[in-house]
């Protein structure tokens, strides 16, 4: 619920979030338009087979670290050396935010925050000055230059509204030979100590795709639901799935909706007006229990449907009994930059490319990932991983963002 250019760092594995609530200003971004006036050709520009051939086969790689602290295991990692950042005493890290503006986000924010107070107990991390671009590339290119001319950063943390266009910022933080690192989306450079990410956009993909392929039938009608161009993980879910679902022959439309809930029915009432649909896919899970309302108000049988571990769907899905499944894009990487930080600051090696396991809740799982999370609101994300942290339960169920 809740972003294809590879970036320099990213050629083994894509980042993003998930959900932005604006467009980007990348000037080199073009909307495609929907229902097929130009996804083709936006989804082969995104296309990356290296990348796509890569992520799937990440996804069959068992990660290295700690079994119960997912957030620290990674995929096939190359280490680097740390060594010219380690230093003693308190650190303060400046954080360039791309957004809190959806609830994905709002879940990681509230779970970085509460990894903090934990790191301030051991006087490392003691601080972390903090800005929100609020979904907007030039604020966030003042916000990260605003940190680097005050220069009291130990090090920085940023999290890109879009790839492009923040790339020369990182580049403008790197040189200031502080530690930096990106996590969630990337950006077109190597400069960062570290990149942090889940498997990546094309894994997504691959995931949601091949379950529609598997419970559909050849010239069987998928509605594709997408939130918005020009962001790199998005862009790269939808040009895997594109390229499967051709090969499958399933039919599909494709709409932008901004992730707009009202977007969403009104698009998938539309489709329903036209002819029957078999399945929902979802480049996030942004309204997904709008889109199945569509289908009750039409009085039409539930589709097969991706959606995304927050509790909303998943709630839905267990009362629907539908046929679906719940990618994800691990929301506990918000934890990871932090930890990161704290191992960089001692000197420890950490990967170059930080690869977080991302593996779809499934129907098996489901009852598991709803009792974990009980008593959790709807725009909570089952798969946080925040569970050990000082403020749970009450701080997610509170939805206290500092």
């Amino acid at each position: 619920m809740r972003r294809g250019l590879s970036s320099a760092i990213g050629l083994v594995g894509a980042s993003a979030l998930i959900a932005l609530a604006g467009c980007t200003t990348d000037p080199s971004v073009q909307p495609s338009g929907e229902g097929g006036g130009g996804e083709e050709e936006s989804s082969q520009e995104w296309f990356d087979q290296e990348l796509y051939d890569t992520q799937l086969a990440q996804r069959d790689i068992d990660p290295q670290g700690p079994e119960d602290k997912p957030y620290l295991q990674m995929i096939d990692p190359e280490m680097v050396d740390t060594s010219q950042f380690e230093s003693a005493g308190e650190k303060k890290m400046c954080f360039a935010n791309a957004s809190i503006s959806n609830p994905w986000r709002q879940t990681g924010w509230i779970t970085m925050n509460e990894q903090l107070k934990e790191l301030k107990d051991n006087g490392v991390i003691t601080e972390m000055e903090t800005r929100d671009a609020q979904d907007n590339d030039d604020t966030q290119i003042s916000d990260i230059d605003y940190f680097i001319s005050e220069g009291d950063c130990d090090g920085f943390i940023i999290s890109p509204n879009s790839t492009a266009a923040i790339t020369p910022a990182v580049e403008r933080a790197c040189e200031t030979d502080k530690p930096v690192i990106v996590f969630d989306r990337g950006v077109e450079t190597d400069c960062a100590v570290t990149f942090i990410h889940p498997i990546g956009g094309f894994a997504w993909g691959i995931d949601s795709a091949e379950f529609l392929i598997d419970n559909l039938s050849d010239g069987d009608k998928v509605v594709a639901l997408r939130i918005l161009p020009g962001v790199d993980v998005l862009e790269q879910r939808w040009a895997a799935a594109e390229k499967l679902f051709d090969e499958a022959g399933i039919d599909v439309v494709d709409h932008f909706t901004e992730g707009d809930p009202a977007t969403i029915k009104k698009v998938v009432s539309d489709e329903l007006a036209k002819s029957d649909v078999q399945g929902i896919w979802m480049d996030a899970g942004d309204g997904a229990v709008s889109a199945i309302e569509a289908f009750e108000d039409a009085g039409k049988d539930y589709p097969v449907m991706t959606g995304e571990d927050e509790l909303s769907f998943l709630r839905k899905w267990d009362e629907t009994g539908m046929t679906a499944i719940a990618p994800v894009y691990t929301n506990f990487q918000w934890r990871t930059p932090l930890l990161a930080a704290e191992m960089i600051f001692e000197g420890q090696e950490v990967p170059s490319e930080w690869v977080l396991p991302q593996d779809p809740i499934t129907a098996d799982e489901l009852d598991e990932y709803l009792d974990r999370n009980e008593g959790m609101p709807d725009g909570h994300y089952a798969k946080f991983g925040g569970e050990d942290l000082p403020g749970f339960p009450e701080v997610w169920q509170d939805r206290v963002i500092p």
